[in-house]
C-alpha cells in the first residue's frame, strides 16, 4: 500500500495497525462511526526518535510540513474550574492560546496543559497526541486550514508512527469545532 502523501516504508489502514496504537486510539478506530470509513485512516510506521516535527521533516522531507498538523492539549481556567481541550493546527503555526482558545473556552486564562496532565488524561504519549481517541467530553478545536486539506499527517497517540487522515474527518470528531485563525504564523 502507498500512503496518500509522503514516502513511508510501512503503510497500512489503521484498523490493521491496532496493535501499534495506544488503547484510546485503537478503541476509537475499532468503534469508528464517521461517514469516512476507518480504512481511510492510514497508519505509517515511523521511528519514535523522529516523532518531533523538526526531526520528522528532516528525515521524511520538508514538503510534509504543509500537510502536517500538531494536536496540543490546553487548559482554560475560570474561577476554580479548569477545562481541558485539544487544539489541532498546522505544524508550521502555533495555537492562539491567549486569543482564540481563551475566548472559545470562556476562560479567564488559558495555557498549554502540563505534560503530565496531557499524557495522563489522554492515555497518549507526549509528542504523539492525536485528536482521534481523546476523552469524549473534551472540546476539540480544529483550525480551518487543517480541515481544508485533502490529507493531514498527525500523531498516532504514540511517538512511534503517524496517522494520515482525510482533512474532512476532523470536523466530524466528537465535540469538534472548526475555527478560522486558531493557528497563527510563527514569527521568525
Amino acid at each position: 500500500m502507498r500512503a496518500p502523501l509522503g514516502e513511508f516504508d510501512v503503510v497500512r489502514p489503521a484498523p490493521e495497525a491496532l496493535g501499534l496504537l495506544v488503547p484510546p486510539v485503537a478503541d476509537a478506530v475499532r468503534g469508528w462511526l464517521d461517514p469516512v470509513p476507518a480504512d481511510e485512516l492510514i497508519h505509517v510506521d515511523t521511528d519514535p526518535r523522529w516523532a518531533d516535527t523538526a526531526t520528522f521533516l528532516e528525515h521524511y522531507g520538508p514538503e510534509l510540513l504543509a500537510q502536517s498538523a500538531n494536536c496540543v492539549v490546553v487548559a482554560g481556567k475560570r474561577g476554580g474550574e479548569t477545562t481541558l481541550a485539544a487544539c489541532v493546527v498546522l505544524s508550521g503555526t502555533r495555537v492562539d492560546v491567549n486569543g482564540v482558545v481563551r475566548r472559545r473556552l470562556g476562560a479567564r486564562k488559558a495555557s498549554f496543559a502540563p505534560m503530565e496532565t496531557a499524557t495522563g488524561e489522554t492515555g497518549m504519549e507526549y509528542g504523539g497526541i492525536t485528536p482521534i481517541g481523546l476523552p469524549a467530553a473534551w472540546p476539540l478545536l480544529v483550525d480551518a486550514a487543517v480541515a481544508d486539506l485533502p490529507y493531514v499527517l498527525v500523531g498516532s497517540g504514540s511517538r512511534r508512527g503517524k496517522l494520515i487522515v482525510p482533512g474532512k474527518v476532523f470536523a466530524g470528531l466528537p465535540n469538534a469545532v472548526v475555527l478560522e485563525g486558531l493557528g497563527v504564523a510563527v514569527d521568525g
